[in-house]
């Protein structure tokens, strides 16, 4: 069943993606070579609680951390560890906020100092494909429109597309229908309406489509150990008009890096 949010709701989703906006962007100010993923995820948890939030993933079934952090072939769900970021390294955040009885969802992969060009071309066509994405998510149209833009943009640049994971609704639970796969056809799947509110995020593998899961019951990595990238933004209809709720603005203050 798809919760469809009235305009107060939609307001206080507002509030929670600012929120993380501004948390994912502590985070980006310390991305560099040698800093410990553990780390990071400290300081998210300590940003968002000392606003009056939750973080969304933490103990979410389970899970032990307020962020997702994932390294060159895990495509999501890493864990944070004793791992320290090194140069080339291609790192995925995600990450959730919970404040006023609504999440909100984004998430963001950076290169970690001198990266190769196959993960420079990934960041940037993964990049495009959420952007492309978003502009096919507007009345009129449906989710199978939002689906095949991504694909054809990962897939004309030899990329492959994660199948076993896609977006979601978002709202007063964190996972909520309709699913947003990365594949589709156009004019299929759910008619996108007002008060609509999805998370969607492409998950792009440098190789083959394949994963597999970790042992830990969580990390996701690509069953060829190629390297993945992941961008996520909150995105709703509002007005009968597509408004991006999340944003990347304090994360690109304050890590800099230019997309081809």
């Amino acid at each position: 069943m798809i919760y469809f949010k009235t305009d107060r709701d939609i307001e206080k989703m507002k509030a929670s993606a600012l929120l993380l906006g501004k948390a994912h962007g502590e985070v980006a100010k310390h991305i560099k070579p040698g800093v410990n993923t553990s780390f990071l995820d400290k300081i998210a948890t300590e940003y968002i609680k000392d606003h009056g939030a939750h973080p969304s993933f933490l103990n979410y079934n389970g899970f032990p951390a307020a962020l997702c952090i994932s390294l060159n072939e895990v495509v999501v769900h890493g864990i944070p560890g004793n791992y320290e970021l090194r140069d080339g390294d291609l790192l995925s955040i995600d990450c959730g906020v919970y404040l006023d009885s609504f999440h909100a969802d984004s998430a963001y992969s950076y290169p970690i100092g001198e990266v190769s060009e196959e993960v420079k071309k990934l960041l940037t066509v993964t990049k495009k494909s959420l952007e492309l994405g978003i502009k096919q998510y507007a009345i009129g149209k449906r989710i199978g429109d939002v689906s095949y833009a991504i694909q054809k943009e990962a897939e004309r640049n030899n990329f492959s597309i994660v199948r076993e994971l896609v977006g979601h609704g978002v709202g007063k639970k964190l996972h909520e229908s309709p699913e947003v796969p990365n594949f589709g056809k156009r004019g299929k799947g759910v008619k996108i309406q007002n008060g609509m509110v999805v998370a969607i995020e492409p998950m792009v593998n440098a190789g083959k489509r394949g994963v597999v899961q970790e042992a830990d019951g969580w990390t996701i990595r690509t069953a060829d150990r190629k390297p993945s990238a992941h961008f996520e933004h909150t995105v709703a209809i509002v007005n009968k008009k597509t408004e991006v709720l999340t944003t990347f603005q304090y994360i690109e203050e304050a890590f800099k890096y230019e997309y081809a």
